[in-house]
C-alpha cells in the first residue's frame, strides 16, 4: 500500500477548480491528484535531469556539452510522439 500525503492551507479556489477538472476527468479528487502525483514524478524536473547529466558526464569522462545531450534527449522523446 501507497502512503498518505496530507497538503494544509490550499486556497479554496485552488481546492474548488481541483474539484471541478476531477470532475470533468470522471475521477474523485484524491484519484484526480494521485494520477498528476504520478505524471509529474515519472520525469525528472530540470534541476535533477541536469544533475544527473553533470554526474553522468562526471562517472564516464565523456566531453559531450549538456546541451547536446539534452537536444538529443528532445529528439528522442519527440520521434515518440
Amino acid at each position: 500500500m501507497g502512503t498518505s500525503i496530507t497538503i494544509r492551507d490550499v486556497p479554496d479556489e485552488t481546492h474548488a477548480e481541483l474539484r471541478s477538472r476531477a470532475a470533468l476527468a470522471g475521477q474523485s479528487l484524491q484519484e484526480y491528484l494521485r494520477s498528476h502525483l504520478i505524471e509529474l514524478t515519472s520525469k525528472p524536473d530540470m534541476k535533477t535531469l541536469m544533475a544527473r547529466i553533470h554526474e553522468w558526464k562526471k562517472q564516464t569522462g565523456t566531453n559531450v556539452p549538456v546541451n547536446t545531450i539534452l537536444a538529443d534527449l528532445d529528439a528522442i522523446r519527440n520521434d515518440g510522439e
